[in-house]
């Protein structure tokens, strides 16, 4: 399946460095060496045609003319009456709605909020203590040595391939039944 891949790779190849531009100059310039000159190119001349006269064409002839009969009259219909008006009956009252008594609320009781304390006046700065300013801790510069763990070691040898073997064990109940 790979030969013919590669065959057509290095075909496509080819074909396209042959066909390059600088290739195609080369052979169109092969001819055009002084041992050869160049043949000088020969227009031929195109014979005139004679001209054709055409048949003239025949008249056209005279059709009858068709008269069409006239169209049958539509059948009359009887003229649509509407039916008679109904009765004028007075429309029922609609009962009234009885009118509700308006709620009154109570009267909100009227207590004293309570006034919010006064904040203590501010310290003056005088007596703010100062926090004893302590020196940072150094951090160290260099990095304990990593553990040496050993890398795995690569196997130099190869496992053998188990082999096929050539004949296929007879399994006992699919085998038919020995003859008597």
């Amino acid at each position: 399946m790979a030969f013919p891949k590669i065959f057509f790779l290095l075909f496509s190849v080819g074909v396209l460095s042959l066909s390059s531009v600088h290739m195609s100059q080369a052979a169109r310039h092969l001819l055009d060496t002084p041992a050869a000159p160049p043949p000088a190119f020969i227009v031929p001349t195109i014979p005139s045609l004679p001209k054709t006269t055409m048949p003239p064409l025949p008249s056209m002839p005279t059709l009858p003319k068709t008269t069409l009969p006239p169209l049958p009259s539509l059948p009359t219909q009887p003229k649509a009456t509407l039916p008679p008006p109904l009765p004028s009956t007075p429309l029922p009252t609609l009962p009234t709605v009885p009118t509700l008594p308006k709620a009154t609320l109570p009267p909100l009781p009227s207590t004293q909020l309570p006034t919010l304390p006064t904040l203590p006046p501010p310290m003056p700065s005088s007596q703010i203590p100062f926090l004893p300013k302590s020196p940072l801790p150094t951090l160290p510069t260099t990095l304990p040595p990593l553990p040496a763990n050993p890398l795995p070691s690569i196997p130099t040898t190869i496992p053998s391939i188990p082999t096929i073997p050539s004949t296929i064990p007879s399994i006992p109940f699919l085998s038919p039944p020995p003859s008597n």
